[in-house]
């Protein structure tokens, strides 16, 4: 009650802070000259780089998770003393610094597909493009259960979001370099085309024989459904700490502040404002976008009830506290509990900004097959048991274990053993 900001408004300052150094440091990197070093370099070698690029780019992901996790936790906790909170400093410099080499891993991302579209036989874009149908021998004749192919579908949102941004980008420098011209965007709309075609169809031929090797059926894709949208409607509590966006890009492994900085970036270099009727335009533009963003959070709260009520997920999201119980181990923390809208807090009323909210588990068998790899893809929940008055029977409850049980949420969202 003493805050001067709730937790979630925190969050979001130190994002704008990161978003706005971010970009000024990406004006001391020259797009030009890596785009002439990179073009200087053999198909053979750029093609090498692209795959090393995406490898990278998913390391980064998973290490700055935590970067930021860490930041948002040190800055939102309780602190008994005013020194205490000195402690945010350099774990605020460490996600900069992040954020910025994450950026231009990116911007070299960007810069190697323009090169590709730029060259004049298109062979290094065939290249790439052939790399995607390498991903149905990696992972086509592969043992995947339910909650690894979770994972690989959220994998697969995010390449396909982080390529239509690539492809953006390469759209807008080319664009620049022709002044406009709207001719020469006809002629980069088939090879466009066909990279988010080629895409596609991996995505439904990989996803098509993973099922049907691994006796999956079609269903499962609802229950996913259901997972993401219990996510982004238990964000949207009065308790919950950040948007909804912070909740399903976690589970998917995606971090958007490294990606919005090359954006914002590329576009403010492209397009050239000058004179009042200009910035009026901006300032029109801008209120356009928010104006689109909170009709698209409407749009989507409303369709994740509707997926929410239809999997029969509503009483989840509203369990109430549980009291610590005998039947609990002796060796885990008994100052961690329950709160009503899922988010735990300790003794002092402190709340964890990283844990999502964690639901009980049933002792039933389940319908889901476990392996030995998702003690390193999830997070282990504890058992509820329900003591009658006497004490002396144990009562356990008969709903049905789900996705949201066993994946509470990934580290990455690309690892996949």
């Amino acid at each position: 009650d003493r805050r001067l900001l709730q937790p979630a408004q925190v969050c979001d300052i130190l994002k704008g802070v990161i978003l706005v150094i971010c970009y000024f440091m990406m004006h001391y990197v020259d797009y030009s000259m890596m785009y002439h070093l990179i073009r200087g370099q053999s198909v053979i070698k750029l093609y090498i780089i692209y795959n090393m690029l995406e490898v990278a780019d998913r390391l980064f992901s998973s290490f700055g998770q935590d970067i930021l996790d860490a930041l948002y936790w040190t800055a939102t906790e309780p602190k008994e003393r005013k020194r205490a909170h000195i402690g945010v400093i350099p774990h605020f410099f460490m996600a900069v610094l992040y954020v910025f080499l994450h950026a231009i891993l990116i911007m070299v991302q960007a810069t190697t597909l323009n090169v590709a579209f730029n060259s004049h036989n298109k062979s290094l874009l065939t290249i790439m493009m052939s790399n995607n149908f390498v991903e149905i021998k990696g992972s086509v004749f592969k043992k995947f259960e339910k909650n690894n192919l979770f994972q690989m579908s959220n994998s697969d949102i995010k390449e396909r979001f982080t390529n239509y941004v690539l492809l953006l980008i390469v759209c807008l420098r080319n664009m620049e370099q022709f002044s406009w011209n709207p001719d020469h965007l006809w002629v980069l709309f088939p090879d466009v085309c066909m990279v988010v075609a080629s895409e596609i169809a991996v995505d439904i031929v990989k996803h098509a024989f993973i099922t049907k090797f691994n006796d999956i059926t079609a269903d499962v894709y609802s229950e996913y459904r259901a997972s993401l949208a219990f996510d982004l409607v238990s964000s949207r509590q009065k308790n919950a700490y950040t948007d909804y966006s912070d909740s399903v890009s976690r589970r998917m492994g995606f971090i958007p502040l490294p990606l919005a900085v090359l954006l914002i970036r590329v576009v403010t270099s492209s397009i050239k404002v000058q004179g009042v009727l200009a910035y009026v335009c901006v300032v029109l533009f801008y209120c356009g976008l928010i104006s689109l963003k909170v009709l698209n959070s409407i749009v989507l709260l409303g369709k994740s009830c509707q997926y929410v009520k239809e999997a029969k997920m509503e009483e989840k999201l509203f369990n109430p506290v549980p009291t610590a119980t005998p039947g609990k181990p002796a060796g885990k923390p008994q100052s961690m509990f329950k709160s009503t809208h899922g988010i735990s807090t300790d003794e002092n009323g402190s709340t964890s900004v990283t844990n999502q909210p964690v639901h009980q588990k049933d002792n039933t068998p389940s319908l889901l097959v476990t392996s030995n790899s998702d003690q390193f893809l999830t997070t282990p929940d504890g058992e509820e048991k329900d003591i009658s008055q006497d004490g002396s029977e144990l009562k356990h409850r008969s709903s049905k274990k789900d996705l949201l049980e066993i994946d509470r949420f990934t580290i990455c969202g690309n690892r996949i053993d």
